[in-house]
């Protein structure tokens, strides 16, 4: 078997690394970091792990000046995931991915083995995963490619979260025309740990050795991390070859397996990482780098399940549902035998040493051989320019968006027949939400909550991003984010603790591209230093762009929240009849960006407005109103405004409402102001509710109340509609149904 398939001369002449994703620069980067020409592993070594997806060579600058730091956070950006500690010794770890390249080409396989490649990242720092979020994003759902898609994410998700038996409890599902060759897949997980289990992706100790454990390695998935850093055409929808497939039963076992070596064998384990992109070269490379050691590996050791595999398919491939851990010397076997319990390979291949060299070998030949550091810490790092979009300038002359509302009633119907905001039931019903029984709150919510068992704690989790704010104002919209994140744990009950993100732009070599990148994170990081929810982890997904024409920036939040008291939950929808319906902020002429606009214009344009300090007074209100015991429920309000925020507070409900929306235009109905919520305060709570607001100096108005009766009374400038909730309600429910099928 020839081991490397070209000749360095061939590699040189040929320029294959130009397809694996190195440019001419890089290429002679690495020649002048060897002193001689790379052979063909080398090459493909380097350009996995030089690939944005892994180095984030474009994005390290902009990630530096994240808010990361926090009395609460234990493990921040590094690891596999991010640590913050809830008391008692215990600690919160989570993290999101994308999956979105892979989603496109196989949307069942690209969805589910994105589940389980982030649930691996949570059981590798020592946590039992106890829930999972995703945030989606497909073109509008007039196509049958788009419809097939979505279809075929949906039920990845399901079919992998389900068998591997871990709640999938919230999550988002947004359309527009600019994910339509670019589909998003970003998946979350959420684990507890006890302080002392908490693990790191270390190959430290000199003649410790390195173990393989898990699933056997195949050809699926190779240059998977290269097929993410590149920009999309239709030649790729042809890559299935980049697109893992995964085997959740495996996973399952692999994490019992682990947990059970972190648990019960921590004396032996000194280092554990997963294989996700870039597979085996990644984990063991990144595990030396940050030890400062070196590492000889055999690949004749490694598990394979196909024939023939050459050094470069081996060390590339991802194949899902493997781990790497570094063993203290001597006791090798005792994990060949835990491992043997669980019916899964567990196998030596190679050990650390003190040179801080990357040596491999295959049939007794040095088949790569390259210092650590130039693949995990050196990889370059490229300060890119930024223009501001034209688009902002054009907008900012523009005279502002006022939608025209002839008829209310008709324009509640065609929002709830988005699908935006329709009833994602359809979509969540797939996934296991109540698995371990633990979920409070599931799926349909502003955020799901999960118990924490043995104590009152409970842990509040949301994923969100508004890209049709941050495709307006990259800085503003990156604040929104963040904001309306926050919004939703505390509108829980919770109080907001940290966040992940996921960052997924279009080409970052463009100008008004890294601009966005820059701004949004910019954004992100003054909001998270308000609200003191530093960023603990996350993943960077650029070159999101089909044939040239990129997606709208959007850079996903998954934020999680702590209650300390179960007994403060608060839920989204009204609790009894008789309660006074609160609107909390102003209502403004806020329509850039909005739902409405999106209807009525087709396309989105104008100036946002949002005030952080405004945003943080009235989470501050709304969590200590509940500490006070004085609300009944809370719901926060974002897309479509304020009358659909009040429908979406009694669906699924036997109640209905009677307000007077009368100091308010028709189309201030339907306005986007930040920073509001619709609430429910019984009677004997008004008075010390409508103090508190006074003493904080919020902007709080008494709309109505909660009624027995299936209607819902709106009284606006003109006359009183009397809506009958049965109606809108089953439109919202079968709108999703209907475009999903709309033969």
């Amino acid at each position: 078997m020839t081991l490397q398939a070209l000749t360095p001369e061939e590699v040189r002449e040929q320029k294959v690394y130009i397809e694996w994703g190195l440019t001419e620069d890089e290429y002679d980067r690495i020649q002048s970091l060897l002193g001689r020409l790379p052979n063909y592993t080398e090459c493909g070594v380097y350009s996995v792990m030089w690939s944005e997806h892994c180095s984030y060579k474009n994005s390290k600058p902009v990630l530096k000046e994240f808010y990361t730091e926090g009395e609460h956070v234990l493990q921040g950006p590094g690891e596999g995931a991010g640590v913050v500690d809830i008391g008692d010794e215990q600690a919160v770890v989570f993290k999101m991915e994308s999956h979105n390249h892979p989603s496109y080409v196989e949307p069942y396989e690209g969805a589910a083995t994105g589940v389980g490649g982030i649930i691996r990242d949570i059981f590798s720092m020592g946590a039992r995963p106890i829930a999972s979020l995703n945030s989606l994003r497909f073109g509008e759902l007039n196509t049958p490619r788009t419809r097939f898609t979505l279809e075929g994410v949906v039920a990845g998700i399901g079919g992998y979260g389900n068998c591997i038996g871990i709640p999938t409890v919230a999550g988002e599902t947004k359309f527009d025309p600019c994910y339509s060759g670019n589909p998003l897949v970003n998946a979350m997980t959420v684990g507890l740990i006890d302080h002392k289990h908490i693990q790191q992706g270390r190959a430290s100790g000199i003649g410790n050795s390195i173990m393989y454990v898990g699933a056997k390695t195949g050809r699926d998935g190779i240059h998977g991390a290269t097929f993410a850093s590149e920009e999309f055409s239709d030649a790729s929808e042809s890559q299935r070859s980049a697109v893992q497939v995964g085997d959740p039963f495996m996973e399952k076992l692999l994490m019992e397996a682990c947990l059970d070596l972190i648990h019960h064998h921590s004396d032996l384990l000194v280092g554990i990482q997963d294989m996700g992109a870039a597979g085996l070269v990644s984990s063991s490379s990144e595990m030396a780098s940050k030890s400062g050691t070196g590492l000889i590996l055999n690949l004749d050791d490694v598990p394979q399940r196909e024939v023939a595999m050459t050094p470069y398919e081996i060390l590339l491939s991802e194949s899902q549902e493997r781990m790497l851990i570094c063993v203290e010397e001597g006791r090798d076997q005792e994990v060949v035998e835990l491992f043997r319990q669980y019916d899964l390979d567990a196998v030596t291949i190679g050990s650390v040493t003190d040179d801080s060299r990357y040596r491999v070998y295959q049939a007794d030949e040095l088949v790569c051989d390259i210092p650590v550091d130039s693949l995990a810490e050196d990889a370059p790092v490229y300060q890119n320019e930024q223009m501001r979009p034209e688009r902002m300038d054009r907008f900012a002359e523009e005279a502002p968006f006022v939608p025209v509302i002839t008829d209310i009633e008709k324009t509640l119907l065609e929002l709830l027949n988005t699908a935006d905001l329709a009833d994602k039931a359809p979509i969540y019903e797939t996934y296991d939400s109540m698995v371990r029984t633990c979920t409070v709150v599931g799926p349909g919510s502003d955020a799901a909550v999960v118990r924490i068992r043995g104590t009152k704690k409970a842990l509040a989790m949301t994923v969100d991003c508004n890209s049709r704010y941050i495709y307006l104002d990259p800085y503003q919209g990156g604040q929104i984010a963040v904001a309306e994140a926050a919004r939703n744990i505390v509108a829980s009950g919770a109080k907001p603790l940290a966040i992940t993100d996921c960052l997924n732009f279009g080409n970052p070599e463009k100008s008004e591209i890294f601009y966005e990148i820059a701004q949004s994170a910019r954004g992100i990081s003054e909001a998270c230093e308000l609200f003191q929810t530093p960023v603990i982890s996350g993943n960077v997904s650029l070159y999101n762009e089909s044939n040239g024409q990129a997606i709208y920036p959007t850079p996903t939040i998954g934020m999680v929240g702590l209650l300390e008291d179960i007994d403060h939950l608060l839920l989204q929808r009204v609790q009894q009849s008789g309660d006074t319906i609160y609107l909390i902020g102003e209502t403004r002429d806020d329509y850039a960006g909005s739902l409405i606009q999106k209807i009525q214009q087709g396309t989105i344009s104008g100036v946002i407005n949002f005030d952080l300090e405004v945003e943080h007074e009235h989470q501050q209100f709304i969590f200590q109103a509940n500490q006070n015991g004085l609300l009944q429920s809370a719901h926060d309000l974002s897309e479509g405004g304020l009358l659909p925020g009040l429908l979406q507070v009694v669906f699924k409900t036997d109640f209905g409402l009677t307000v007077d929306l009368s100091n308010y235009s028709g189309a201030q109905l339907f306005s986007e102001t930040q920073s509001r919520y619709v609430i429910s305060v019984t009677s004997d709570q008004q008075a010390a509710f409508e103090a508190l607001a006074q003493e904080r100096g919020v902007f709080v108005q008494q709309l109505g109340t909660v009624t027995d009766e299936p209607t819902i009374h709106v009284t606006t400038a003109e006359r009183t509609h009397i809506l009958k909730k049965a109606n809108f309600e089953s439109l919202w429910q079968n709108a999703l149904p209907t475009l999903l099928n709309p033969s």
